[in-house]
């Protein structure tokens, strides 16, 4: 079967593709860019975040000939999450701590064309949450963006490495690090911040493309003037916040130690010039010690690109008692919604609710179970917002710590950062998940500039009566239920793949790179890779020919106990218990591997 052409703009319900009206307003280069299914420019795929591809060399008929074509080792241990660039000829392939960038030329059998090593005082690791992550690189303008782990925002030169300019967005001696992958849009490269477990506050900064200038900083927590939220202008469920939104339901100025940050995802609409993100937990995990709502933490928001000022904001869990952070990926899609056509954000939290909002407005318009097992809350009151929180899952806990006990989802959420796929042929999202649960007990902490402030005691395990931590399933985003699932031993902690060849990708934490078909759910192909994956997958052409790529190499929250050394039960925030099997299956290391069919 032939490839599609790559002129081919994606539908509009696949990726937000339309004419800037100035080159003011959005970076031409990156809308045209985003269109050519020849390259894969952008972390997720598209300013969208749909992970969807209209190649199909490789598809449901021939992917089982699929075979290694390449790979490179990356000479990193820990956890690889996020994968490459495809920019022209050249390959763009990141690393965890110390945040390594290659470039490879595929013109030359993928040899290294340069590589950028940063210096970073190793200090940083001890304030890395879970695991010495980082998400990906950004493109534009010729240069290529990364986000270190000290917090450092640099820009390289796209052909020779050379580093262009640099800016500081925040300070490791206080527990602030960077994790996230950048998003270029506009004239700008916006970042997010990490650190929410050491009383950071959360927020997102905008520098300008070809200086590094600080163009704007929006806070999730603070007074108007730090959140750059309007009383009135500004939105929630339709009616106006009021005026120092960003101070409601803190305690005294514990708002300053508010967590909410935000190491997730960003999406951008072209058209309205909106971007779109989330916020994590607040801190501490002791919701005792911080009663009230908790604004602005575990919220979407909606920004205006050029100022960003706020639009409008929904906070999904107010008041958060299990670190549900809101950081995963919003994705933008045009559908049929109950027999209007609407302009979609669809999201899917970590607190196991899929939530379908209008964008343009933040209506909030669904929001149901995408993960049986979850039972903190039994719905989503769509009048209020509101979650209909079920007692005996609470940890409001007072007097002495006392446990609570069979909470579903566990604190890595149904889903955490990895990203879903959607795509427009099936209509379907495909998604990596986690199937866990947790024992959960508060516990007094103070704080201390640099040291953890949680403030909980975590235990991890499989929903009663089951075994498998993981499920990959298809979800209807209308009919707001599952079509099929995949059940997974472990959590699937990879960024999938949707093609218009009728095939889905993803990864397992044992290292399996297995395609499904999209229809269906059956499996079509798998190939275990040298370490656990929990990047995730791309795909792109060379000289006519169509190759799909990952990252593997085991760690992240899931397996921070192999990453990390680490064989307590209720070390790694909880994690290490529940995942202490794993070491059976794989072993650390980083490596890139690509396929193709002969």
């Amino acid at each position: 079967m032939a490839l599609k052409s790559s002129a081919l703009i994606y539908s509009a319900a696949a990726c937000l593709v339309m004419a800037p009206v100035s080159s003011l307003r959005a970076n031409d280069a990156l809308l045209k860019m985003q269109q050519d299914a020849n390259q894969w420019v952008m972390p997720l795929g598209n300013y969208s975040s749909t992970r969807y591809s209209t190649l199909n060399q490789i598809n449901r008929d021939n992917v089982k000939n699929m075979r290694v074509a390449w790979s490179f080792s990356t000479g990193v241990l820990r956890g690889h999450e996020g994968g490459p660039l495809v920019i022209g000829n050249m390959m763009y392939v990141h690393t965890p701590f110390p945040n390594k960038v290659y470039a490879l030329d595929l013109s030359k059998n993928g040899t290294i064309a340069w590589s950028y090593e940063p210096r970073q005082d190793n200090k940083v690791i001890a304030v890395m949450c879970c695991d010495t992550v980082n998400r990906g690189v950004a493109y534009g303008d010729g240069k290529i963006f990364l986000h270190q782990a000290d917090t450092t925002l640099v820009a390289l030169d796209a052909k020779t490495g050379k580093t262009v300019w640099t800016a500081v967005d925040g300070d490791p001696s206080k527990g602030e690090t960077g994790t996230g992958a950048p998003v270029v849009a506009g004239n700008y490269v916006i970042i997010g911040n990490s650190g929410g477990e050491y009383g950071v506050r959360g927020h997102l900064a905008a520098y300008d493309m070809a200086t590094g200038k600080l163009a704007w900083r929006a806070y999730s927590q603070g007074p108007d003037s730090d959140t750059l939220i309007d009383p009135v202008k500004t939105k929630s469920m339709g009616k106006p916040v009021g005026k120092d939104s960003g101070l409601a339901g803190w305690k005294g100025d514990q708002w300053k130690l508010g967590g909410g940050t935000t190491w997730g995802w960003t999406s951008f609409d072209p058209t309205t010039q909106t971007i779109y993100y989330g916020s994590g937990n607040p801190g501490t995990w002791n919701p005792v010690q911080r009663p009230g709502d908790n604004r602005w933490s575990m919220t979407i928001w909606a920004r205006d690109l050029k100022t960003g000022k706020a639009k409008w904001v929904y906070q999904m869990t107010p008041h958060d008692e299990w670190d549900y952070d809101g950081v995963n990926e919003m994705v933008l899609i045009d559908r049929d919604w109950k027999g209007k056509k609407r302009k979609l954000l669809v999201h899917f939290d970590r607190n196991g609710f899929a939530y379908a909002l209008d964008r343009a407005t933040g209506e909030l318009l669904g929001a149901e179970k995408f993960d049986p097992a979850v039972n903190w809350a039994s719905s989503i009151d769509l009048k209020t917002g509101l979650p209909v929180r079920v007692p005996e899952y609470s940890t409001e806990k007072t007097g002495e710590d006392v446990a609570t006990k069979n909470i579903c989802p566990a604190a890595l959420g149904s889903k955490d950062q990895q990203p879903v796929a959607y795509s427009p042929d099936t209509g379907l999202f495909y998604i990596p998940g986690n199937h866990v649960c947790m024992d959960y007990e508060p516990t007094k902490v103070a704080y201390v500039a640099g040291s953890p402030y949680v403030g909980a005691t975590l235990s991890m395990y499989p929903p009663k009566g089951e075994s498998n931590l993981g499920r990959f399933a298809a979800w209807d985003p209308i009919a707001q239920k599952s079509v099929w699932e995949v059940k997974e031993p472990f959590s699937v902690w990879s960024g999938p793949l949707a093609t218009a060849g009728g095939v889905v990708f993803y990864g397992t934490m044992e290292g399996y790179l297995k395609a499904v078909d999209a229809k269906t759910g059956e499996e079509l192909y798998k190939f275990k890779t040298p370490s656990g994956i929990i990047g995730n997958i791309n795909t792109y052409t060379y000289n006519g020919k169509q190759y799909v790529a990952v990252l593997s190499g085991v760690g992240g929250w899931a397996a921070i106990g192999m990453a990390a050394g680490l064989t307590g039960d209720n070390e790694g925030l909880g994690a290490v218990g529940a995942y202490r099997s794993l070491s059976q299956y794989t072993n650390l290391g980083g490596t890139l591997t690509v396929f193709e069919v002969p």
